[in-house]
């Protein structure tokens, strides 16, 4: 990770990666939400409202992966001062934060005609709120810092602890039966029939790789405004 250290070498990575990311995953995207539609069939339970599925789940794995790049990222600003460390974990929080809102709302859209509720204090929904708060203590702390790098120790000890969250998440319907199903998808297999299933690993990378764009024009974004600033603070001392 250190060979990213300086920022020029980082840029010069990220400006051309940034657009295959984004419209590649963009194509993806188009083309799972075209083949959730309109080319598989509707669930024998649950009928259409099975198709949220292919923007629920990423959501959720994004939300997650999200947190767990800001744990990353805080320890390798606390531990071995990446210089970088601090602008991944800006970059990261707002979009990990986004997709973290469209889980639990596209959720509560999937669970109305499903359980018959929008809302229920679930461990699994109740937890993935907890990482939406999260997120937002998390913003909240990073643009506190008086440094202008955002390098802020709090935020990335915040970072850490919150971490704890995500197992919690993961093993949530194991651990406490209650309204939300368990586990459809593990490395034995799926519950979820495959003429239902095949254009979820589309949406999945898709998603991901819309995500990974949008952190990397975020971190280009808050090097090139603490560019500025630095350059108008040596303005104005000289």
């Amino acid at each position: 990770m250190h060979i990213f250290a300086n920022p020029a070498r980082f840029l010069a990575i990220a400006r051309p990666l940034t657009p295959w990311l984004g419209w590649g995953g963009a194509l993806l995207v188009a083309v799972a939400a075209v083949s959730g539609l309109f080319l598989t069939p509707p669930d024998y339970l649950q009928g259409d409202s099975v198709r949220i599925m292919y923007i629920h789940v990423p959501s959720a794995w994004l939300g997650m992966a999200g947190w767990t790049g800001i744990a990353a990222a805080s320890l390798f600003q606390l531990v071995w001062r990446h210089p970088l460390a601090a602008v991944a974990g800006q970059a990261i929080a707002v979009p990990g934060a986004l997709f973290s809102a469209i889980c639990l709302v596209t959720g509560s859209i999937w669970g109305r005609p499903t359980w018959g509720t929008w809302w229920q204090w679930d461990g699994r929904l109740t937890s993935m709120l907890v990482l939406f708060f999260l997120y937002l203590g998390y913003i909240a702390l990073a643009r506190a810092s008086d440094d202008r790098t955002g390098a802020n120790p709090i935020a990335a000890i915040f970072g850490l602890v919150g971490a704890i969250n995500i197992p919690i998440i993961h093993y949530s319907v194991l651990w406490w039966r209650t309204l939300h199903q368990g586990q459809s998808i593990t490395l034995s297999g799926s519950t979820i029939d495959a003429s239902i299933l095949w254009p979820l690993p589309i949406a999945l990378l898709g998603f991901t790789m819309v995500f990974g764009a949008i952190v990397l024009m975020r971190m280009r974004t808050i090097l090139a405004r603490n560019k500025i600033e630095a350059r108008l603070k040596r303005m104005a001392e000289a």
